[in-house]
């Protein structure tokens, strides 16, 4: 009888298999079972980080255009901060803040800081891309705004996963469409608020679909909402086409998800590679 070793020599070819082969087979073994509230749930993040970057469009064309001005601008972000940082740390009661070990001194020096470094250097970006033409400047944006998206971390383990390329890319972007304002403040304030939207904001999403699910979906709704309301008062045919976006990734993507769930047909048995579940540090002592 055909035993599956290779320590004795048996009257069968290498490649001999018997009826029992087929017998370990099994299918789906390490397939996900996903619940469709679960998967909308999930792509919040998605559907925040695209708002976010609209937004960020939106506030620098607003200020292009002579409709916001900087000082406005750099009043409510400043607000929205130190709201942010209040329910940043109420949410946990101070809990990941203890555990980090950081004090709201070392914040606040870290926040003057960068401030007086962006202001000091603001002339300095107001000018840095005057020999380049504005088309190309426009089109650069665009490019570091869709990398930004793609790198960005939303809570998948995978390779091109890179928060620190994905924010490397949004302040790019941030500081071609500043270089095109009419003045080294509106460059200075447009490049303090994509910090403050692109790396203080992440933050406090994640702290918040951690600590409070049913706050975090009601703030991507509303987020969300702010969004299409700015977009629609510049364009009514933009708002349609963001909005039918974000019913696609939050409502159409998760339901098609969990039907193609059903044809996956993974298979595993005795063909696949060995996988070593013992601990062999001993040998290497």
């Amino acid at each position: 009888r055909w035993q599956k070793v290779l320590y004795e020599r048996q009257p069968f070819p290498d490649n001999y298999v018997d009826q029992r082969f087929l017998e370990e087979l099994r299918k789906n073994v390490h397939a996900r079972q996903y619940r469709y509230r679960a998967v909308v749930f999930q792509s919040g993040a998605v559907v925040q980080q695209l708002c976010s970057v609209c937004v960020f469009v939106l506030t620098w064309w607003y200020m292009d255009a002579g409709m916001l001005s900087p000082q406005g601008l750099f009043g409510a972000a400043l607000v929205s901060s130190l709201l942010g940082y209040v329910l940043f740390d109420a949410v946990d009661s101070g809990a990941g803040r203890r555990e980090s070990g950081r004090t709201r001194w070392a914040d606040l020096k870290s926040t003057l800081v960068f401030a007086a470094f962006t202001y000091g250097f603001s002339p300095v970006l107001k000018t840095l891309t005057e020999s380049i033409s504005t088309d190309t400047i426009y089109a650069m944006s665009a490019l570091m705004l869709l990398g930004h998206l793609i790198f960005f971390d939303y809570g998948a383990n995978a390779a091109i996963v890179s928060s620190t390329l994905s924010l490397n890319m949004a302040i790019f972007a941030s500081v071609c469409l500043a270089s095109r304002l009419p003045r080294s403040l509106h460059a200075f304030v447009m490049v303090t608020f994509a910090m403050q939207i692109f790396a203080l904001w992440p933050m406090l999403q994640k702290k918040l679909k951690a600590q409070t699910p049913r706050c975090y979906v009601g703030v991507t709704v509303l987020f969300a909402l702010a969004a299409l309301a700015g977009l629609a008062s510049v364009s009514s045919v933009g708002a349609v086409l963001f909005a039918s976006l974000l019913l696609a990734i939050s409502c159409i993507c998760p339901y098609c998800l969990i039907r193609l769930q059903l044809l996956k047909d993974n298979i595993h048995g005795p063909w696949d590679e060995a996988e070593i579940k013992e601990d062999l540090s001993r040998f290497l002592m």
